[in-house]
């Protein structure tokens, strides 16, 4: 009934990152039904007042007429080794309420926390974030990620990670990583060593 969703923060009432999340939702309407839409994420979204207090996700769920909020409260799960996983075919341009291919990727995760996708020997994403990769420098993202993130394109544009083709076979030459989402923020999220990456 909903195929597309945004996840979207909520911090103390307000929405956090609508910009991005307002530019993902229009490019996302127009790859899946064809047309524009002139559609404002903020006259859609109301918070309810149980949800003004703390971090809450919201996921808004929607197709090209309708659209279904539903707010949680916020628990981040614990992700401290990734396990590599080749698709070489796999494809996910759109942030889609269907998630069976990337939950099916992940029960092959073994004794890790998740998963983290290599298409054609690229660095791609995990099951449910970007990763972000420390070189002892500079913060770098993988150039094609399954997924463009809201909060990797906005962290792009603040300058505080870059875009690079990484190589799963490049990884030996980063320290740590990070992942990120809308609900994880960069500065606040623990870096683990890239030894945690397990093959």
């Amino acid at each position: 009934m909903f195929p597309l969703l945004e996840s979207i923060k909520i911090l103390d009432g307000m929405l956090q990152n609508l910009a991005y999340h307002q530019y993902r939702f229009e490019a996302s309407y127009f790859k899946m039904f064809k047309k524009l839409t002139k559609i404002k994420l903020v006259d859609l979204i109301e918070v309810p007042e149980e949800n003004q207090k703390g971090i809450v996700k919201l996921r808004f769920l929607y197709n090209q007429n309708n659209c279904f909020c539903q707010y949680m409260t916020y628990k981040p799960k614990e992700i401290h080794k990734l396990k590599l996983i080749f698709k070489d075919n796999i494809r996910y341009p759109l942030k889609l309420t269907d998630r069976r291919l990337l939950d099916q990727l992940r029960l092959q995760k073994g004794p890790a926390d998740d998963i983290l996708i290599v298409k054609q020997q690229r660095i791609t994403d995990t099951s449910f974030t970007n990763i972000v990769l420390f070189d002892g420098q500079t913060w770098w993202t993988p150039q094609y990620p399954l997924l463009h993130g809201t909060a990797r394109s906005r962290l792009m544009d603040e300058k505080k990670i870059k875009a690079a083709d990484i190589l799963y076979t490049d990884l030996s030459s980063f320290k740590s990583f990070k992942l990120i989402n809308a609900l994880l923020d960069f500065e606040e999220v623990k870096a683990y060593p890239v030894s945690h990456i397990l093959l």
